[in-house]
């Protein structure tokens, strides 16, 4: 029988009516099954609604009773029976989404603010499940007496029930109000009204609270695709706001984080025994950048197995089974098989189609006055903390700052404005590893903001940041702090500032030699910054970066390849970066790279490089690029094939040598001297 998709609006309950052609006896097996994943939630603890949840639950529970009763015996259903059932497998289609979703891990506050609407869908299905019994021919319908019994005694409790909020939900939901009015008039609140409200919903430490703040953000994006009113947008606001204040003030620590550093270790030896080809997706087979199981319980890449869904498919594409319905479940477990592998293999993590980057743009202002008051009263706390805390505290409140800033513009701000950049720099220094890498990544993201980046030059904090690049304590702290330099180099006066360091670009080209793949990574794209200021050309020649930066060609690294080939170019549009180039062994690599990329930016940027050669350095270097006899094939390629810009500066560079090849031509007939 079909079933709803599973890709629905939260507190939406949609269902499926069953056709007008299907029998009583296929409705009662698809009616037990249903009960059966109803019941089976009778485990959860439901800190919302119990009453009404639970109640509901028992009905179900009698009712499975009557259908089990009836299958058992096996007698033919009179047609007569297909109405009610029909009327209610829709009723516990719905009853099964509304228990889910009160059920569901973070939902909770969301669901205690939605109280009245979750109250009057529980009447309404609790009403729909009385009707659907009671147009049930139980007379006709072969069951034990006490079955039956059972049944009109639930259709009768089911019609008089009352569904209403219960008294403990409201009380909670009236000073969550009162909260967000506080918030809203910078007032803090007592933390005892916050413990009880987090009593209530069952949220008991970091990970909880956490848990909430993802769910609501995840609500938050779906209403902005959604185009929903505002109004619910400010209340999610204000909600997130509120849990964040929470896990930042009840809470002491971060749990798990240490362990979680060392989950990747043993993830790693896991991989190293995964076959390669379970992480591909049998009908694209590409790795698996978002996998999904279906019915049948193979796993496939969402993006393909909707493709084939869509197209009116409704079988396993490997085992070819009719498939019960159309969900798909998410597969963590392949997903993180995945990115360990990336890992280890040393590749970019493929990000899952069909999924467009958040726009951070909508994150600048704050949802709400109660969002706005709840995130400055905890960029406050924490930069308390940062200050006097103990090694703990101040270890939690770097880690609550890094993410906080993550990605949210007016998160930064706040943060920034509560005075965080000062301290973060202050511990740079600290002996604990911990703290140190907390506190630059969380600097890392407060820079992409301009008043953090102004807030880090004027507290000098260009020295601590290339301090740690040299002598970090972890090698994510090294990279973050090359982060934060890139950031600092979009900026016309700092990049001035970091070059006029001694330290700054040798750390940066020491960095591009020896550092990991994400620290080169970032080493080459903050030199490509600072080389927006002339000025800083030749530090970066004398640093040594060309040579850096040509062993990088031979990397099997694509995208360093790349970032490589485009700071190559920029060096080679002035007269002393060509120079430098001619006399490393550059000119051939790059050459191989516009034969092999397939990238059509570094195809480009490579292009752009050999032109600006040519023009800076003559008939020289024209000479040596007419000996490369696959030179040609690829810029006729780009002529063609190419961007209108990249086909452009390849036919120039086809002149230059067509050119020479004229003047070799004239000099063989005495008419010229190429000397």
């Amino acid at each position: 029988m079909p079933q709803p998709s599973d890709c629905r609006k939260f507190l939406m309950l949609p269902a499926v009516q069953p056709g007008a052609d299907v029998s009583p006896a296929a409705l009662l097996r698809a009616l037990v099954a249903l009960a059966d994943e109803i019941l089976a939630l009778r485990s959860n603890p439901f800190p919302i609604h119990r009453r009404s949840a639970r109640e509901a639950i028992r009905q179900v529970g009698a009712i499975l009773e009557f259908l089990a009763d009836v299958r058992g015996r096996g007698s033919a259903l009179p047609a007569s029976a297909a109405v009610g059932f029909s009327e209610l497998h829709v009723a516990l289609q719905k009853l099964r989404h509304l228990l889910r979703d009160c059920a569901r891990p973070g939902a909770r506050l969301w669901v205690l603010m939605r109280s009245e609407l979750v109250s009057n869908e529980f009447q309404v299905l609790v009403r729909s499940i009385s009707t659907a019994l009671d147009v049930l021919p139980l007379a006709s319908i072969d069951a034990a007496p006490e079955i039956k019994e059972l049944v009109r005694l639930v259709r009768e409790q089911a019609w008089r029930a009352t569904v209403g909020t219960e008294p403990a939900d409201a009380m909670a939901m009236r000073s969550m109000w009162s909260i967000l009015g506080q918030f809203k008039n910078g007032i803090a609140p007592n933390r005892i009204d916050l413990r009880w409200i987090l009593d209530h919903l069952r949220i008991r430490n970091w990970n909880d609270c956490s848990e909430e703040i993802a769910f609501l953000e995840e609500l938050f994006l779906a209403s902005l695709d959604d185009g929903d009113e505002e109004e619910e947008a400010a209340l999610l606001g204000s909600l997130m706001a509120f849990m964040v204040y929470c896990r930042v003030v009840l809470f002491d620590a971060v749990e798990d984080e240490k362990s979680s550093e060392k989950q990747p270790k043993a993830g790693a030896r896991a991989v190293s025994h995964v076959n390669l080809d379970h992480l591909r997706c049998p009908i694209s087979l590409e790795l698996m950048t978002d996998p999904v199981t279906i019915a049948t319980g193979q796993t496939y890449d969402r993006a393909s197995i909707s493709k084939w869904l869509k197209s009116g498919c409704l079988t396993c594409p490997v085992t070819g089974e009719k498939l019960a319905n159309d969900s798909l479940v998410p597969n963590s477990a392949i997903r993180n098989l995945m990115e360990q592998f990336c890992h280890e293999a040393k590749v970019p993590i493929p990000e899952p189609n069909g999924k467009p980057k958040r726009d951070l743009t909508r994150t600048a202002t704050p949802l709400s006055a109660a969002a706005a008051g709840a995130t400055r009263m905890a960029a406050a706390f924490l930069v308390h903390k940062l200050a006097v805390g103990t090694n703990q505290e101040k270890n939690k409140a770097a880690h609550e700052i890094r993410k906080l800033s993550k990605s949210n513009i007016f998160n930064r701000a706040c943060l920034v404005e509560a005075g965080s950049v000062p301290w973060l720099l202050y511990h740079f220094s600290s002996s604990d590893p911990w703290i140190q890498d907390n506190a630059v990544a969380a600097l890392m993201n407060l820079s992409k903001h301009p008043s953090g980046r102004k807030a880090i030059v004027e507290a000098g904090g260009l020295g601590l940041v290339v301090g740690v690049i040299r002598v970090a304590l972890r090698v994510e702290a090294q990279q973050n702090a090359a982060a934060v330099l890139f950031y600092l180099s979009s900026d016309e006066v700092y990049r001035t500032e970091i070059g006029r360091m001694a330290e700054a670009i040798p750390t940066l080209v020491e960095l591009l030699r020896e550092g990991t793949y994400r620290g080169r990574k970032n080493a080459i794209v903050t030199l490509y910054g600072l080389l927006q200021c002339p000025d800083n050309l030749r530090k970066i020649l004398a640093a040594g970066a060309i040579p850096a930066l040509t062993s990088i060609l031979s990397s099997d690294r694509a995208d360093l390849v790349n970032d490589a080939v485009a700071v190559l170019a920029k060096i080679a549009e002035g007269h002393d970066g060509t120079t430098a180039i001619l006399k490393s062994s550059a000119v051939p690599h790059l050459v191989a790279f516009l034969r092999s990329s397939t990238s059509r930016s570094g195809r480009e940027n490579c292009v752009s490089a050999l032109l600006s050669l040519c023009n800076n350095g003559g008939m020289k270097v024209v000479s040596l690029l007419e000996q490369m006899p696959v030179l040609m094939p690829s810029l006729y390629s780009l002529v063609t094939e190419g961007s209108p810009q990249a086909g452009k500066k390849a036919r120039s560079l086809l002149n230059h040598i067509h050119h020479l090849h004229d003047q070799e031509d004239l000099a063989m007939m005495g008419l010229v001297d190429l000397q």
